[in-house]
């Protein structure tokens, strides 16, 4: 698989593992400020490899290597659309790390092109792949909650000013939005995908509590109503002190209850089901070690990508995933500016609508 990164930040250091773990031909790294791509290299001992090309600008990597088959977006969130626009319509497949895009117009200009051209499109939501989250999704196909009644997700986080002066484009609507789409995205994304997927209405409250050097929300909540009936709670914030507490994710219904833990939805601490079956005494209390927040998945979403190209399929988690990700966040956003709930599909909303709200 012939594979280029694109955007050597914070991130990136697990595009590249997982890209050496699944044995891609690494081509070329590309980023604006040349020490990161060394950095990013060094650490997993590629530095001296002289087949990787290194660029300042995506555009020359991109027409000087027609041979790339996969490449991975994992820049500033502000310019993810535009990078995986010109990668679509220069025939590349991507993944793109969260979230897809700023605004929905652009993440429907994405899907639309993509299906145009044949590309595919992977939203890099790598939690699925966590093992608690796995066996949860298997519980669910299987119909072992019956009909769900509720579920919510809480993303307790740190996020200091120390994490913030580390890139100037942290917190601002135009290249991020605040903890509901940068560090919360991931919860809702799979709260939406375990609850049933649509969701017709929003309404949500946002504030900036201790982060007053921001433009964007330090904390949000907000209440889902799923098409199927049920209801979810969103519970986002970076004002934990003095660490990250937890990611956790609660699902209940008629037959089922399971909380999936951790610091990254990456443990079992609750797992009960009417019907008893084979493992469920190991999926109570299954703790997947993961070094940091981001957990493991990357590596099983690269390898998905991989046989998706390789098989012409959709990938597991697909654009639309990514869309529907996205939308979630933004219908928080236009409801906390209105002061409504918001109804959707939601139209035309981005980021930017929210320049100045607090």
């Amino acid at each position: 698989m012939k594979y280029a990164l694109i955007g050597c930040g914070r991130i990136s250091t697990n595009h590249i593992a997982a890209a050496v773990r699944n044995e891609f031909d690494i081509v070329a790294v590309c980023d604006v400020v040349p020490e990161r791509m060394e950095d990013v290299l060094a650490k997993h001992g590629l530095e001296d490899d002289p087949s990787i090309s290194r660029y300042a600008d995506y555009r020359a990597l991109l027409a000087e290597h027609p041979e790339l088959e996969l490449v991975s977006i994992a820049t500033e969130s502000g310019k993810h659309a535009a990078i995986a626009l010109d990668c679509i319509d220069a025939r590349v497949n991507v993944i793109i790390e969260k979230p897809m895009a700023m605004s929905m117009a652009d993440a429907d200009e994405i899907i639309r092109r993509s299906e145009e051209r044949g590309v595919l499109v992977s939203a890099c939501h790598q939690n699925r792949f966590n093992v608690a989250v796995q066996r949860t999704r298997a519980a669910l196909e299987a119909g072992r909650f019956g009909r769900l009644s509720h579920g919510s997700i809480h993303v307790r986080w740190n996020r200091n000013r120390n994490y913030y002066d580390q890139a100037p484009w942290r917190g601002t609507w135009a290249e991020d939005g605040g903890c509901l789409m940068n560090q919360c995205i991931h919860g809702i994304d799979l709260l939406r995908w375990m609850m049933g997927g649509e969701v017709v209405e929003v309404y949500g409250q946002t504030r900036q509590r201790f982060h007053d050097y921001l433009e964007a929300e330090d904390v949000g909540v907000a209440v889902l109503t799923f098409a199927n009936g049920a209801v979810a709670t969103v519970e986002g914030t970076v004002n934990v002190y003095p660490k990250n507490l937890e990611e956790t994710l609660y699902l209940f219904g008629e037959s089922g209850t399971v909380k999936i833990g951790g610091t990254s939805t990456n443990n079992i601490d609750v797992w009960d089901f009417a019907d008893e079956k084979d493992g469920d005494a190991e999926s109570q209390g299954l703790k997947e070690a993961t070094s940091n927040v981001y957990g493991n998945g990357h590596t099983l979403l690269f390898a998905d990508m991989a046989d998706a190209i390789a098989n012409d399929r959709a990938p597991y988690v697909d654009a639309r995933a990514g869309r529907a990700a996205l939308e979630t966040v933004l219908a928080i956003y236009q409801s906390q500016r209105t002061g409504k709930p918001v109804r959707l599909p939601l139209v035309d909303c981005s980021t930017l609508d929210m320049v100045g709200e607090f």
